[in-house]
Parts: structure tokens; C-alpha cells; sequence
């Protein structure tokens, strides 16, 4: 008797694909970054507590171009950027399926194993990363509850697997499973194109969430990540002020930064100074935070967001050293945020944080011995505290987006959607460096 025919979909799968189908993706100066092709897989079956989601926009992200080089040396479905529909539930909870089924959702990219490794389950498409699945592992940082770092788990579970990244298959398919704890339903007022920037949002947002930018009040500061509620501080009608902060780098994740940050200035500053109509309460307008960047054009986009935005000359000494501060900015910035994607960016941000500042890394770039190795001299000169922050909340993300809609449309950083049979066109279009944002759409 036949064996029925497993049900397939289309994605674009990275890794073993030297056969005379493939294509090399090349970047702008035609440099080859790897073989990789749309092709025909299984459609992923849906275990225990995990949801079936049919995609309908994958992002296209500088980490995917990475994995392209090489990174992390995954194999499999590309993308971790994605909104889709639940199509299916694997669970005996009917508040579950009631709550997602059919809904839009996005998801957290990180497979936390929830406390026991062996219930972890590795859905990549040839299934054969995991060599260990029989053996139970108790893992402490999913069962030990930390007061102090409730985000712990989720983006720190030694097993973990992640979209698209490692171990686990990702967004530029018709169809993904992702955790059912995993999900976070789309407001109703969010679009498509807006939603797929939830996940480089909360990677944004992570900042806040990490408490690295204070408010200050008479020489004391409050702590708060949450940009939507205005009555969370306790004012003393004395000077209340930010912290002075600095972004670098005008990139996709400097200008989603940049979303975050200024929007927290206004709702927690600028809007609370205008609510208490008091004689009594100054705020210094010298903290609003600002954007140094190299293009007025993508710094235009986000010129409502609350932050100031400078080429990125004001602060460097001369055009012979970049690396270093000019003396206006020099030693000024309480916290500075690396979002340049270059190590030399990360040089400069030293030159601007303050001594015993805090330095923000978003930038994941390596320094090779031909940029002349790593100087940590400023970093222990100053006694800086160097930071490290990657993915963020999903739900607050959408929650900006949707409580924002008069000020924020993040699909206005799209530069071109291409459907997913055309997923490596979109990849090489997305490796130019004139690109901003590129899109898949996965629902044809």
C-alpha cells in the first residue's frame, strides 16, 4: 500500500543547497554570501502545547543577511520577523483555542524549554540537530523562579532553540509552529505591515525593559519600562530630568531605537510637564535624547518620535578619527547605545558615555586583528558599565504601536514586498546598503 503523500509548503531553506537549483545571494559589491533556495518541505508537524501558524509577512532582518555569511552555521527555514494567523492548536485547553485560534498573532523567537530539555522539541526541517532528545535534563533558569531577572528564562534558557536562528525553523514559509507561550495576539487596529516590526521593536524596547535609563528627581531616580502610562511617577515639584542619552547609528535597529526612546522621553517628560501645569516643576530640555547618524533621510523618518537627530560629524573629532569624541560631546552621555553594526562605532561610543556611564551593546560585530584588536583601555579608564541587550518584550511592542497610531507607521520604513517564491531576489535587494526594510509575503 502507498504511503500518503506528506502535505508541503514553499520556504526559503539556507544550508545543503549546492545542487544545480540553487543560487548564490550576493551582497552590492557582488561578493557571494551563500547558497540558499525556495523549495518544497513538509508542511512542520505541531507537537504537544505548540500552534501551527500560517504566515502571512516574514521580515527580512541583518541577522538573517549574517546567517547568510555563515552565523550561528544554521541550516534550514530562514526568518524570525513574522505576523500570521493560528491555524491549528496542539492542546487540551479550550481557553487556549479560544483565545488564538484564527487570531493574528506574533511570537517571542526564543524556544525556552520550559524546565525540562527533554520536552524541548526541535522542529528544523531534516530533524537532526538534536542528538540528546532522550535524555531528561532538568534546566534551573526555566524552573528557579529570579525576582530580579523575570526575563531570565526567555531569552537565556541554555537549551533553547530559536526561529529561524537555531535549531528551529523559521518565517519565510507559508507555515511555522512556535510554543503556544510563545504568542501575543495583534491588536485590532495594527496592520500587517506594522506588525511585523514587533520583534526589532521589543529587541528596542529591551533597553527600557533592562532599567539602563533613569529618571531623575531631586538627586533620586525611578526605573520604568513601560511608555504608555503616564502616572507611574511621583514628582516633588523639584527639577526632574533623564538621563542624557546617545544613540548610534541610523540603521533599521538605530531608527527602531531611536521609536522607543523618544517616545519614552515625551510620555514620561515632555507629556507629564504638560499635564501638571506646574510653575513649580522644570524639566531640562537638554536630555532629549539624540540620534547621530550618517543619512538626514532615514533620520527624517523619525523625526516625530521625540529625539533630536545630528550626522553622526558633530561628535567625532575630524574626519581622521572617527573613533574618538569632539570635545562638545567628549565624556557627556549618561548612557549611549552601539547600534552601528562596526566596531569602530563601538570605539566612539566609549569616547561619549561618561565616566561610570552605561553602554548599551545592540551591535553583535566582531573585531578582527586588521582593525587593529580590541582596546579595552576606555572601557576600565572609565570605569564604564558595558551592556549587553538583544531580544525584548513583544507585547509592549505592539502595544506602542497600537497606542501610537497618530505618530508611529513603522511600514514607512518598507522599502519593497516581494512574495516568497521570489525570497531570494528579496534577500539580495535587503543586502544593499541603500535598503531599509524588505518584506516577504508568504500568504500567496
Amino acid at each position: 500500500m502507498k504511503k500518503p503523500k506528506e502535505k508541503s509548503m514553499l520556504a526559503f531553506v539556507v544550508g545543503d543547497c549546492k545542487d544545480e537549483d540553487s543560487n548564490n545571494i550576493k551582497d552590492e559589491n557582488d561578493n557571494v554570501i551563500t547558497n540558499g533556495k525556495v523549495m518544497r518541505v513538509p508542511i512542520p508537524k505541531v507537537m504537544k502545547e505548540y500552534a501551527l501558524i500560517r504566515v502571512l509577512y516574514a521580515g527580512v532582518c541583518n541577522t538573517d543577511l549574517e546567517i547568510l555569511k555563515g552565523y550561528m552555521g544554521f541550516q534550514g527555514v530562514l526568518g524570525h520577523e513574522f505576523v500570521g494567523v493560528v491555524e491549528s492548536l496542539h492542546t487540551d485547553d479550550p481557553n487556549l483555542r479560544s483565545k488564538f485560534l484564527s487570531k493574528r498573532v506574533c511570537g517571542d523567537i526564543n524556544l525556552a524549554c520550559g524546565g525540562n530539555k527533554n520536552s524541548h522539541q526541535n522542529n528544523n526541517t531534516d530533524n537532526s540537530h538534536d542528538t540528546n532528545n532522550n535524555q531528561h535534563v532538568h534546566c534551573p533558569t526555566c524552573t528557579n523562579h529570579n525576582s530580579h531577572h523575570p526575563n531570565l528564562a526567555r531569552n537565556h534558557c541554555p537549551f533553547r532553540t530559536v526561529l529561524g536562528i537555531l535549531n528551529h525553523d523559521g518565517t519565510m514559509a507559508n507555515y511555522l509552529t512556535l510554543p503556544i507561550r510563545n504568542l501575543h495576539l495583534v491588536p485590532d487596529n495594527v496592520s500587517d505591515q506594522d506588525a511585523v516590526f514587533a520583534e526589532p521593536l521589543a529587541a528596542a524596547y529591551r533597553i527600557l525593559e533592562q532599567n539602563l535609563i533613569h529618571i531623575h528627581n531631586n538627586g533620586n531616580y525611578h526605573n520604568h519600562d513601560n511608555t504608555t502610562n503616564h502616572h507611574d511617577h511621583e514628582y516633588d515639584n523639584k527639577k526632574s530630568t533623564m538621563d542624557k542619552v546617545a544613540i548610534l547609528g541610523d540603521g533599521k535597529l538605530g531608527l527602531m531605537i531611536a521609536e522607543v526612546i523618544g517616545r519614552y522621553y515625551t510620555a514620561h517628560i515632555h507629556s507629564q510637564q504638560q499635564s501638571q501645569q506646574s510653575q513649580t516643576h522644570t524639566y531640562n530640555n537638554n536630555n532629549k535624547p539624540i540620534l547621530f547618524g550618517k543619512h538626514p533621510h532615514k533620520m527624517n523618518l523619525v523625526q516625530n518620535s521625540g529625539v533630536q537627530c545630528h550626522p553622526v560629524t558633530t561628535c567625532q573629532l575630524s574626519q581622521t578619527n572617527t573613533d574618538q569624541a569632539s570635545p562638545q560631546h567628549a565624556d557627556q552621555y549618561d548612557v549611549v547605545i552601539d547600534a552601528t553594526g562596526n566596531p569602530h562605532g563601538l570605539s566612539l561610543a566609549a569616547s561619549l558615555c561618561k565616566p561610570m556611564g552605561t553602554l548599551v551593546l545592540k551591535s553583535t560585530c566582531a573585531v578582527s586583528q586588521a582593525d587593529g584588536g580590541f582596546n579595552a583601555a576606555p572601557f576600565v579608564i572609565k570605569e564604564l558599565n558595558v551592556v549587553g541587550s538583544r531580544c525584548g518584550p513583544i507585547d509592549k511592542a505592539l502595544n506602542l504601536i497600537s497606542k501610537n497610531q497618530d505618530s508611529i507607521s513603522v511600514s514607512k520604513y518598507v522599502t519593497q514586498i516581494f512574495t516568497l517564491d521570489k525570497a531570494q531576489e528579496a534577500l539580495h535587494f535587503a543586502a544593499q546598503r541603500s535598503t531599509m526594510k524588505v518584506l516577504i509575503d508568504c500568504s500567496t
